[in-house]
């Protein structure tokens, strides 16, 4: 693989108009196709195998044009103190809001509080609820301002009026702090190429590479039936590894012009050594982004697809634009250990080896260095660190967001609040309950057998009465809850009604399923535990075999894997203290603590199983190719942080700072998965890889680096290390005591 991306690399570095002009068009393709496209349309949330899901589609069948996937919403009445809903002055208001509402071209149906039993006991609160015919990403903005105008208008008669549901859903913003992100990822780069073309080059050719994958993610969006957050996912993590795996071919290419190669050779070597880790860590990035598709989830499977498609696009570039504009940069771009003008240096090594003295040995040499000489105690330091960071991960609850979870400045949290207000809390999360009565010989006394049932169960406040379909042989029931929808008592209130539904089966044929937001909320949860250890069994072995072929050890992949699960478990334990203790949620910018989004845990470990094996390829690589060598395992655990230390570390701060750019979504999903991502990046890269990873390779040795010699000849050989750019002269030895060594 080495000689071929090393062809590469010098075929991109001398036909470099080409290969920026196919970059560039491709953009351009792109960018048109995003801007006639039609906008997206509605995103399906089907869960496959679920029995909320099933009741769903039975809906659909059994009472057609109900438009059971329309939007909704409830306009929530609150009156002046010392008034209630029912005074002729309110209640006038209300019927003129409600007449106005009905007037819509999309409104399927509007509930009038007082005819549909929606005044509180108290009479201070009162709600109308809007059925539309479309999904809420489809309503048109004059039906969406025509709501706001009703309830604008019942405010200024004196009311207080809110309004739920998913009519004035809104497409999530990033805010500013994405900006920052990139911005502190500029800095880095500067600081570490002290050059502002180097520093430049991966930051423009992560950019070319998120525009191409976010611009066909919102060309395909209305065909795919793809959501807003698929496109935010791919550029969050787009930006993330394309501008890491630039910055390990630069630093590369600088390395080798630093060994005094010309431009084209450093350039070809570059792709041929760094590239293959790029490869191999894109690699691993993809397999866990497309091995989200187990779950069985569409939503999560597209994310995972486009996510790993902008990865490969991140992963071409750099084998193919990044050393095409390191030919434009010529000479602007210096080799390692040359100041630029902007360091205050005109282009000359450092002052030790100008005067001919040996250079000071580096950070990265200086603490791997300390590490080697006490393997086991930073070992023992960084497991327990890890441990403890990961202890909150045991009070771990899962859920998925409601408008509970929204800030509280919007109107769909206000109206949440003042429906449990006037309500109880489980009046925002009811259930539905279908009853299929098809097979039964007298349905109506089996739906009234349900009914009754249900209303014998506990945390049970209210229970309408059945409503069939035309043909009579189907029924709906909705249940309110005493709980609100995120807590255990709703759950163990769906099994029940499960249970009590299984029975009247086995008695009557007729069979009772549960459905709503809440129980979907439910089943989704159910099926991502169910799914996290296929899942993990999946990516993490075949990332395992990859491995193996990459650093021909058995003991490494294992050591990799098991570090990755650390600081998973830390990452999962910081999302825990902040987003559902609350702990530094007023820095995080949360303004409500409850349960963490159900996808985090399954989609935390496929991604940052991903970025983990970045480090461990881009930083490992370096130990094995000073090992082959020649170089004792100790000196080669030295010499690869030499070269990669601060590399990896400018990589980990960029990859952080772009996810924690994230934080400031007004998505509650994104905002968790920025977070989480960025503690996870930072536990992972300086604790497991700068720390648990050189230790115990440390204490190993030799042992590291042993696979079965019947292995090693059935492995196919990628030639990760370069091995084969080398020259006799360069090598030392001839080819077969070369070889050996290889294989020691």
């Amino acid at each position: 693989m080495a000689t071929f991306l090393y062809k590469l690399g010098r075929l991109a570095f001398r036909r470099r108009h080409f290969v920026a002009l196919i970059w560039v068009a491709l953009l351009t393709l792109a960018g048109v196709g995003a801007a006639s496209a039609p906008p997206a349309g509605t995103t399906s949330f089907s869960i496959p195998g679920t029995e909320a899901q099933k009741a769903f589609d039975l809906l659909e069948e059994r009472f057609p044009g109900t438009s059971a996937d329309g939007a909704t919403a409830r306009v929530v009445f609150k009156a002046p103190s010392g008034e209630t809903m029912t005074d002729a002055g309110n209640k006038a208001t209300v019927e003129k809001t409600v007449s106005d509402l009905a007037d819509g071209s999309e409104v399927a149906s509007v509930a009038d509080p007082y005819t549909g039993n929606a005044v509180s006991k108290d009479g201070t609160i009162a709600y109308a609820s809007v059925k539309y015919d479309v999904s809420g990403m489809e309503l048109e903005d004059s039906t969406k301002d025509a709501l706001e105008d009703a309830a604008q208008q019942a405010r200024d008669a004196g009311l207080t009026v809110e309004v739920g549901g998913d009519a004035l859903q809104a497409v999530p913003h990033t805010g500013a702090t994405e900006i920052i992100g990139i911005a502190v990822a500029a800095v880095v780069l500067v600081i570490t190429f002290g050059s502002l073309v180097a520093a430049g080059l991966p930051l423009l050719t992560a950019l070319i590479g998120v525009g191409i994958g976010v611009s066909s993610i919102t060309a395909l969006a209305s065909a795919l039936e793809l959501g807003s957050t698929t496109s935010i996912l791919a550029m969050m993590i787009g930006l993330a590894v394309g501008i890491d795996y630039a910055l390990f071919i630069v630093s590369r290419y600088r390395a080798e012009l630093a060994e005094g190669r010309e431009r084209e050779e450093a350039a070809g070597r570059a792709v041929g050594t760094a590239g293959s880790a790029v490869v191999f860590a894109g690699l691993t990035v993809v397999i866990a982004l497309v091995g989200l598709a187990v779950v069985n989830i569409p939503m999560l499977t597209k994310m995972g697809i486009a996510a790993a498609g902008t990865v490969a696009i991140a992963v071409l570039i750099a084998l193919t634009m990044v050393p095409a504009l390191l030919g434009y940069a010529g000479r602007r771009v210096k080799p390692t250990g040359a100041k630029s003008r902007l360091l205050g240096g005109a282009g000359k090594k450092n002052d030790a080896e100008a005067d001919g003295k040996p250079a000071k040995a580096n950070l990265g040499t200086r603490w791997a260095s300390f590490v080697v000489r006490r393997p086991l105690a930073v070992l023992l330091l960084g497991v327990i660190g890890l441990g403890a960071a990961a202890i909150p991960a045991a009070s771990l609850e899962l859920g998925l967001p409601d408008d509970g979870s929204q800030p509280t400045s919007t109107t769909q949290r206000r109206a949440y609040d003042l429906l449990s207000e006037g309500f109880g809390p489980g009046f925002n999360g009811p259930l539905m309950v279908v009853v299929d009565a098809k097979g039964s010989d007298a349905p109506k006394q089996v739906f009234t057998d349900v009914s009754n049932e249900i209303k014998g169960l506990d945390d049970v406040v209210a229970v309408t009465p059945p409503a069939p379909n035309k043909g009579g042989d189907t029924a709906t029931i909705t249940v309110i809850p005493d709980s609100k929808p995120s807590s255990v008592q709703t759950e163990d209130l769906v099994h029940a009604i499960r249970d009590a539904g299984a029975d009247i089966k086995a008695d009557t044929g007729a069979e009772t399923l549960v459905t709503g937001s809440t129980a979907m909320n439910i089943d989704v949860s159910q099926k991502l535990n169910d799914a996290l250890v296929p899942y993990l069994v999946l990516v993490v072995g075949l990332a395992f075999l990859l491995l193996i072929v990459v650093f021909r050890s058995i003991l490494v992949p294992l050591k990799a894997a098991l570090g990755f699960l650390l600081s998973v478990m830390a990452a999962l334990g910081a999302v825990v203290a902040v987003f559902q203790w609350g702990w530094l949620s007023g820095l995080m910018g949360v303004e409500e603590t409850g349960p963490v989004m159900s996808m985090m845990p399954i989609f935390m470990v496929g991604v940052v199983f991903g970025l983990a094996m970045d480090y461990e390829v881009f930083l490992v690589t370096r130990m094995r190719e000073a090992y082959v060598h020649g170089e004792k395992p100790g000196q080669a655990v030295v010499t690869g942080f030499r070269h990669g230390a601060r590399v990896v570390t400018a990589a980990a701060v960029i990859m952080m700072a772009v996810f924690a750019g994230f934080i400031g979504s007004s998505e509650s999903m994104v905002k968790m998965i920025g977070f989480g991502l960025a503690i996870a990046v930072f536990f992972d890269a300086f604790v497991v890889r700068m720390a648990i990873v050189p230790a115990v390779l440390a204490l190993l040795g030799k042992k590291a680096w042993w696979l079965p010699k019947w292995l090693d000849r059935a492995l196919p050989n990628v030639d990760v290390e370069g091995e084969g750019l080398r020259t006799a002269e360069e090598r030392g030895s001839g080819p077969d005591e070369d070889r050996e060594l290889a294989r020691t």
